[in-house]
Parts: structure tokens; C-alpha cells; sequence
């Protein structure tokens, strides 16, 4: 899968206000490959370890009681996955991690980055504003989904793939270069794939979206905003990452 303009602008920014950390992960000697369908790790097993992902992309979720799926992002090259396991007295992990894309990944010992952040004063104030931008992302989704309902999360969640994977195009519109199931839209926006299916053919009815092969073109990205009273936040805040 190409990187998209947006997503390349994205990963950029987020690279340079986080190196530090991320170098730490980098320099750990054990590499892992990520299979697709596979999990990096799963919900309730213990936590042991925190990982930087090298290639490929992971979609961190939260599975319900019920079985409903809630996905709260998708994870690529550059991203640390496993972060809400550290300095915790139960150390298991409170979400799961299933590989959408094969690639690679970094592994570290959560003991050793916890030590390490207890003697570098400038490591740690880079992971506690790493791990204030993740709240902010989630503070947003959880707005919209709340505020808005049902439609305010499919739109909310359309505005953040097209920062996060959109490809502008000559005609002002959108391209959104990942390839998503309505199942997978449905599990980002807490409902079901039968309440997305209809909001996305009244879409494409007006005209505001269009789909072909499984990938989504946004023709009206203003009418999405206008529709949630979108507050412009920033894309590296308004992102599905």
C-alpha cells in the first residue's frame, strides 16, 4: 500500500516530535514479523513487552462483553503499540492488537523502558506528551460519538481517514488509499454494519462520497464538517491513528 500525502505529512510531524522515544525502541535487538490476521497481542494476556511498528499496519480494539467490536485506531510504520501497560500493579493489556497488514515490529521489555524513563528526564516528558496526544484522540472520537451519534461517528471517522490516508485530487476531492470493510467502518463507529451500509449509500446518493474496489473517494469534505460542527482540530489530532 503507498503512503499517502496526507499520511506521509502525518507520520513526518509525528517522527520528529517523538524521536527520541521511538529511537529507544529502535535500538532493541529483537524484531518480530507481523502476519496478517494474526494478533500482536490480545485483551486480558499478560504484558510484558511494547512495540514500535517497522512495517505494516495494526488496528487496536477493545472487544465487548457482548462481542461488539470497538476499534479505536490503526497503527503503521512509526506508531508504539502496547503503551497502557506501563506502571500499572496488574500488568495486562487492556486492548488488542490484530495485524491488518504484514510487516515488522520492535519489541522492548516493559521493565527496561519503564527504568529508562525513571533516569531521563527528557525521554519521559516526550512519552507523557506522546501519551497526552493519544487522550486527545480519543477525547475527540468518544465527542463525536456521543454528541452526534451514529452518523456524527461514520462522519467523524470519514474526516479522519482522509486525513490520516486521503490523497488529494484534482477536482478538490478526497482519495482514501486503505481499503476498509463496512464491518471495519462500523467497529470505529460503536455500531452496525447494517446502520453504516445505509448511511453510506444515502452518501453516495447526495453525492458526497463515492466507493470503488472497497476504497472510499470523499467529494465533499465540507458537508461532513458542517454536518458534526467540526471544530478543525489538528490532523495529527483528528487522525484514525
Amino acid at each position: 500500500m503507498e503512503v499517502s500525502i496526507m499520511e506521509g505529512q502525518i507520520r513526518k510531524a509525528s517522527n520528529r516530535d517523538f524521536s527520541h522515544l521511538r529511537a529507544l525502541l529502535q535500538s532493541s535487538k529483537k524484531v518480530i514479523p507481523l502476519r496478517k490476521h494474526s494478533f500482536l497481542f490480545q485483551e486480558g494476556m499478560s504484558a510484558n513487552e511494547l512495540y514500535l511498528i517497522l512495517s505494516g499496519k495494526v488496528q487496536v480494539s477493545k472487544i465487548c462483553p457482548d462481542g461488539k467490536e470497538m476499534c479505536f485506531r490503526i497503527c503503521g510504520s512509526g506508531e508504539i503499540v502496547g503503551e497502557l501497560t506501563l506502571f500499572t500493579n496488574d500488568p495486562r493489556y487492556l486492548l488488542t492488537a490484530k495485524v491488518m497488514e504484514s510487516g515488522e515490529a520492535a519489541v522492548m521489555d516493559k521493565n527496561e523502558l519503564e527504568e529508562q524513563l525513571l533516569v531521563n528526564p527528557t525521554l519521559a516528558l516526550e512519552y507523557m506528551r506522546w501519551m497526552s496526544k493519544h487522550a486527545r484522540r480519543t477525547q475527540t472520537k468518544f465527542r463525536d460519538l456521543i454528541m452526534n451519534g451514529k452518523k456524527g461517528a461514520l462522519y467523524s471517522t470519514l474526516i479522519r481517514l482522509c486525513n490520516s490516508y486521503g490523497v488529494p485530487l484534482e477536482d478538490g476531492s478526497i482519495f482514501i488509499d486503505v481499503s476498509l470493510k463496512n464491518q471495519d467502518l462500523a467497529n470505529f463507529c460503536g455500531t452496525t454494519r447494517e446502520s453504516v451500509n445505509r448511511m453510506l449509500n444515502a452518501l453516495k446518493q447526495e453525492g458526497i462520497i463515492s466507493i470503488k474496489r472497497g476504497k472510499i473517494t470523499v467529494h465533499d469534505l465540507n458537508y461532513l464538517k458542517t454536518e458534526i460542527q467540526c471544530e478543525d482540530c489538528p490532523a495529527d489530532i483528528c487522525c484514525i491513528e
